[in-house]
């Protein structure tokens, strides 16, 4: 087998054995770059010099020592281009120092090889949004592979890249990882630091990995988990091996469906994909309970108010005086702020900025931003009932397999009403993954995966990998 298939576990144990090096690892994944890449288009660039010479001197005996991780274009990588796939910083930005999860990724032994493409500044659901490159979906290259992590799902899925770190702020991780056929986890807010992450919305951003499968995923979240000065949102926390409960299976867990998680506006094939996987955990010692998430209709307006508000905050920075492209000849400072902002976003970064700006202003605050900070905490408050109940909830990632490229592109509302059941997770905090559950054969004969949904209370991981450590051994 190519060592570009492999997972990080298969890897360490032949680099430890001397079998194979760190090098051998770094060829293997340039040559399926160059043999894939350009007509996936996961990765906006990388540096195969720079990995060779990481690799000559990588550490075995570290966690990931010599392990080759791809990287999102919004995490900042000392030395390496920052674009956020945006023509705003495109050749005009490269980061000055390490975000905190690549400093852990470094001091774990881990080889930085590659950034990926994602919708401009995260903001989508299909990676359509990049100003810089197309991707498209390993499994069927008509299709979208997902966003705004497009591009690390993408690397992954096809083999080009052992493992990845994306960012999810309302399914961002999940919902890819779901449409390419890989394990996606969104860890629990303050779960690992965003020191680095360059900001979409503040209060729902999350880093986390993007791998071949779920022992993978936890051996990141070991080494990227994990307090940080740097950071007042993260929280201090024990050290855990995420890996150490993998295999304990689901006997006498329980586990919740919610009943507004599974009614109409569900494609029946990932309906059935999805009950298929429900009942070989029951099968395996589950129990089943149906719980209920009311305010979950409301879920998709909170979030296209908040997100966007956060968004219209933190944008503002980019502003054509302090880093950045800026226009040619500007008139006076606001021709030069108007003129550079209006080059440098893409129409959906727009967008969501004047909809944020709008929703902020004087006279709106209270009937729209205000109100949906008070939904966000009923929704909350229903995954913390829910959670008395059981110990992690089941559902469908998305309603639909990956959509045709271009499908939804001129309807944005329909894009954001396909987040319905992943940016609940973000608006309570809590966490969740995406493991494979099976695919469905479209019209023109692909196999097109879905993904099954866990979610975990705050601070919940162990018992959310542990599902779906069973789930990809059951199917």
């Amino acid at each position: 087998m190519e060592l570009s298939n492999q997972s990080i576990t298969a890897l360490r144990q032949q680099l430890i054995s001397g079998e194979i090096s760190s090098a051998d690892i770094i060829d293997s994944l340039a040559n399926a770059i160059d043999t894939k890449d350009a007509e996936i288009g996961a990765y906006l660039s990388h540096d195969l010099d720079a990995a060779i010479q990481d690799a000559k001197t990588a550490d075995l005996t570290l966690p990931l020592g010599g392990i080759p991780i791809a990287i999102k274009d919004n995490i900042n990588v000392k030395g390496q281009p920052c674009a956020c796939a945006s023509r705003f910083l495109e050749g005009a930005y490269t980061s000055p120092y390490d975000a905190t999860v690549i400093g852990k990724l470094r001091a774990a032994g881990a080889i930085l090889y590659g950034r990926t493409n994602m919708d401009e500044f995260a903001m989508g659901s299909t990676t359509e949004n990049s100003a810089l490159a197309n991707t498209v979906n390993p499994h069927d290259i008509t299709r979208v592979p997902g966003g705004s992590s497009g591009g690390s799902a993408a690397a992954v899925a096809s083999h080009s890249a052992i493992a990845a770190l994306g960012s999810d702020t309302g399914g961002s991780i999940r919902q890819p990882a779901s449409y390419c056929g890989v394990v996606g986890l969104k860890p629990s807010y303050g779960r690992v630091s965003r020191y680095g992450l360059v900001a979409f919305a503040s209060s729902l951003d999350q880093i986390g990995p993007i791998t071949q499968n779920v022992e993978d995923s936890a051996l990141l979240l070991n080494v990227i988990s994990g307090g940080d000065s740097a950071d007042s949102t993260s929280l201090d926390q024990a050290q855990v091996d995420f890996t150490e409960s993998l295999n304990d299976g689901v006997a006498g867990m329980k586990l919740g469906l919610p009943k507004e998680y599974f009614g109409d506006g569900i494609d029946p094939a990932v309906r059935d994909k999805v009950n298929e996987s429900i009942k070989k955990l029951e099968a395996a010692g589950a129990e089943i309970v149906e719980i209920s998430l009311p305010h979950t209709e409301y879920a998709v307006a909170t979030y296209y108010i908040i997100a966007p508000a956060e968004a219209s905050s933190n944008l503002s920075r980019f502003d054509g005086v302090r880093y950045g492209n800026r226009v040619e000849d500007p008139k006076e400072i606001i021709d030069l702020y108007r003129r550079s902002r209006e080059q440098g976003f893409g129409p959906e970064v727009k967008r969501r900025i004047i909809l944020g700006t709008y929703v902020l202003s004087s006279g709106y605050y209270d009937a729209y931003y205000n109100k949906a900070q008070k939904v966000r905490s009923l929704i909350k408050q229903d995954f913390a009932n829910a959670y008395k109940k059981v110990d992690a909830i089941l559902s469908p990632v998305t309603p639909n397999v990956a959509p045709k490229i271009g499908a939804d592109k001129d309807n944005p509302l329909q894009q954001y009403l396909a987040d319905i059941f992943t940016i609940s997770a973000n608006l309570a905090g809590i966490c969740g993954i995406s493991v494979p559950c099976g695919t469905i054969t479209s019209n023109s004969g692909s196999e097109l995966p879905v993904g099954l949904q866990i979610l975990g209370p705050h601070m919940g991981e162990q018992a959310i990998l542990k599902v779906a450590k069973s789930v990809e051994d059951l199917v």
